[in-house]
């Protein structure tokens, strides 16, 4: 009796094998990316670490071409992206999507070359402005130009070996970067949106959507209906966003708002993807939160630099890990400057 139950199992056992659906996750991993495939066709995109590429990004193979969504934050970054495609698929690259226009998911577009650009009317107002003086990527430029003169300080008196070896591959990785940088040359979309707009590549939809302004004015989601995978750049983290070009005030409402979408998985432009949709619960929290204190401590006759130091989101400590009192001081500024008006 023991040997037969046995035999049964064995022989169900390997006709699952046999007969399981050839849907399992499949990672192709190159020098500078590691692709891991989403769904069928549907390529999340991150670094690594090999290159400095910052954001992650999102390559959708279709029946003749391929779109991809963010172009990373130098040309080399996005060169180095497009190399690991072409392990995966020889199919053109045809449109590139825009989900806002930050210097970490915008500024390697140069390195795609005649291909259609798509993003909101935000993005494009942005990346035909002065995008090299926003304020974000010139606190970036400064940021690694302060790293390479520490690391080079530090190498130009340690004596270790070890040491001085793990120092010059810094140095010889920050140098590396930051001449990447001054290829730069902004481009912006020339295909625009206001609320919705869909792409149809064969018998895929790609729908690219905006709920309402959040990280900047203009974060789009590039939402696959028929995967109920949604790819939101940085309107949506894992956790919480850079807050510093944010609409801390609406943010709350704009998730709310992506929640009308039949999610399955969440694709964000910085960290892992995450199926746990009680995460957006979280952040919106906390958004919700930060904003109604800061406005109160305001009220009360507080700074900015004061509201920051005192406004209390210990609350949130289980869901976010915010274990002590105060906020990020650039978001504070920034809800200050957009309740005094002067903030666009």
């Amino acid at each position: 009796m023991r040997a037969s139950t046995l035999t049964v199992v064995t022989i169900v056992a390997l006709l699952l094998l046999v007969a399981a659906p050839e849907t399992a996750i499949q990672t192709q991993e190159t020098d500078t990316h590691r692709l891991e495939e989403v769904a069928e066709g549907v390529y999340f995109a991150v670094g690594t670490g090999s290159i400095f590429v910052m954001s992650n990004a999102l390559v959708i193979v279709n029946d003749e071409d391929v779109v991809v969504v963010d172009s990373h934050i130098t040309p080399a970054a996005a060169r180095a992206l497009i190399a690991s495609i072409r392990t995966i698929t020889d199919k053109p690259i045809t449109t590139l999507i825009n989900s806002h226009f930050h210097y970490d998911h915008a500024h390697g577009t140069q390195a795609f070359g005649d291909v259609q650009i798509i993003g909101h009317e935000f993005t494009r107002e942005k990346l035909t402005g002065d995008p090299m003086n926003e304020h974000t990527f010139l606190t970036s430029k400064a940021r690694f130009d302060r790293t390479l003169g520490r690391l080079e300080a530090r190498l130009a008196n340690v004596t270790d070996v070890t040491e001085r070896r793990e120092l010059e591959t810094q140095v010889e990785f920050n140098r590396a970067h930051i001449q990447a940088t001054q290829e730069v040359t902004p481009i912006p979309p020339d295909v625009t949106m206001s609320d919705r707009l869909s792409l149809f590549r064969g018998n895929r939809e790609i729908q690219i959507h905006f709920f309402g302004r959040a990280h900047t004015g203009g974060d789009v989601g590039i939402y696959l209906p028929k995967d109920k995978v949604l790819f939101t750049g940085d309107m949506l983290l894992g956790g919480i966003s850079y807050l510093g070009d944010g609409y801390v005030g609406e943010w709350a409402q704009t998730l709310q708002n992506l929640k009308q979408l039949d999610i399955d998985l969440v694709l964000p432009g910085h960290g892992p993807g995450f199926r746990d949709l009680e995460r957006i619960d979280y952040v919106q929290a906390y958004y919700r939160d930060l904003h109604d204190g800061v406005v109160r401590l305001k009220a009360g006759g507080a700074t900015a630099e004061e509201a920051a130091v005192q406004v209390d989101l210990t609350h949130h400590g289980d869901t976010l890990g915010v274990n002590q009192v105060g906020a990020n001081l650039e978001a504070v500024q920034r809800i200050y400057a957009l309740l005094d008006g002067t903030a666009e």
